[in-house]
């Protein structure tokens, strides 16, 4: 072929991360908001992995593997040894990403914003690191991009601490990361020297938290300003849907979000009602909710965010004595008596899984013995600090394993997350 020529075309695939939109709810607002109502028009919904946090199911997103490949399941770390909590990171994961797997082909990815993915591991391409991203010099790589993205003012992660109490603050943080993803979009994009790029918009998720009842109900005396916002993140989905539409084919577009959500009941704390039944004990008040070096040699079980169960087994743990002979007992005993869990004569938990049924051949440590499913509106919490089983901290939306958009240009119909990473590995022709 004479080197006057042009190459073939380069096909490219895009995903947009929309982090905690339920189909339901992007339908209901897209009557006001035009680029969501593009979005949400042909779109179906994915189930979550469980616990339907980020962590756990962007993990399986950008790796196409489910907990038990990639041992990810929940936002917090244990060690066995000293019972210290620590954040879940990106070298907690234990398999290779789709970025490698593009990587070992010769293809570029450009991502922004993707949770579980600091610090930034070397890949063919471009990376800036979301949630939870403690500071920008190893959210980036390469390491060069995170002094662009200081000189142009990005900003990781709203703070979110004051929550519920002051909405202008939160709008005015959550304005100022919207700005930053564009401002890395804006970087990153406009050479087109890439096949996969993925950019999550991770603010509906912070805001439906804190104020999921001023979105919902148009009486809320909250409700115009979050929707004022709303339009702002929707003008941010247009400007990135415009340089999708401008964007040279073949391309392809798939939208997701990472679980859905939903008005909150009650948050729920499975600690405390494991020491009302006498299975977990602390040698003392603890430091505060992360805690678990308080746990005491007696204790039986404990729980880790937000639904994961352990058996406090001799062997596993440094303090552990539950024996292998009181494990099926125990087991059934923490499956039947929260199964029994009402609030307000509503039953709280839609199922107990054994950890070996729902991440078959799990070789990490981290797996739990039992994961808890709550019905939808109830927040499921372990929290070391709280006396009270029930209760309101603050939020006013929760997670759920149901109703998270998912929309392709192509019309693909994923079951669950780690489908959709498996449907980018298709795209590329890379087979197990």
């Amino acid at each position: 072929m004479s080197l006057l020529l042009p190459s073939e075309p380069r096909p490219r695939l895009v995903v947009l991360g929309l982090d905690g939109l339920p189909l339901d709810l992007a339908r209901s607002l897209g009557a006001s908001l035009p680029n969501l109502r593009r979005l949400a028009e042909d779109a179906v919904t994915v189930r979550a992995e469980l616990p339907e946090l980020s962590p756990v199911n962007w993990t399986s997103f950008h790796t196409g593997e489910g907990p038990e490949a990639h041992g990810i399941f929940g936002f917090s770390h244990l060690d066995p040894k000293t019972y210290a909590l620590r954040v879940t990171q990106a070298t907690d994961v234990a398999c290779p990403t789709l970025f490698d797997r593009l990587g070992e082909r010769g293809l570029v990815s450009r991502v922004v914003n993707l949770p579980n993915t600091y610090p930034a591991r070397p890949l063919r391409g471009m990376l800036v690191a979301g949630f939870v991203a403690p500071e920008l010099k190893g959210a980036a790589y390469p390491p060069f991009l995170a002094d662009k993205l200081h000189e142009a003012g990005y900003k990781l992660e709203a703070y979110t601490s004051r929550g519920r109490a002051d909405l202008e603050y939160l709008l005015s943080e959550l304005r100022a990361t919207l700005d930053s993803r564009l401002a890395a979009l804006d970087m990153l994009w406009p050479d087109l020297a890439w096949d996969l790029f993925v950019h999550v918009f991770t603010e509906t998720d912070r805001l439906f938290h804190f104020f999921m009842d001023a979105v919902l109900h148009a009486d809320h005396r909250d409700h115009l300003a979050c929707m004022r916002f709303l339009a702002a993140w929707d003008h941010a989905l247009g400007r990135f849907l415009a340089r999708y539409d401008e964007l040279p084919g073949p391309k392809r577009l798939l939208v997701l979000a990472d679980h859905g959500f939903t008005e909150l009941k009650t948050e729920v704390c499975l600690n405390t009602w494991l020491m009302r039944a006498g299975l977990l004990s602390l040698s003392g008040p603890p430091l505060d909710e992360w805690d678990a070096s308080r746990i005491t040699p007696e204790s039986k079980a404990f729980a880790l965010d937000p639904g994961r169960i352990y058996l406090h087994e001799r062997g596993r743990f440094a303090r552990g004595h539950v024996e292998c002979v009181e494990r099926e007992g125990l087991l059934a005993r923490i499956t039947d008596g929260l199964m029994e869990l009402n609030y307000e004569g509503e039953p709280v938990l839609r199922a107990v899984h054994r950890g070996t049924d729902l991440y078959p051949g799990a070789a990490s440590d981290q797996c739990p013995d039992l994961v808890v499913e709550a019905r939808p509106g109830f927040d499921l919490k372990a929290k070391f600090d709280r006396r009270n089983i029930f209760g309101l901290h603050g939020r006013t939306g929760t997670h759920t394993v149901d109703g998270a958009i998912f929309a392709d240009t192509r019309g693909a119909r994923p079951e669950r997350m780690r489908d959709v990473g498996r449907i980018i590995l298709q795209h590329f022709d890379i087979m197990e």
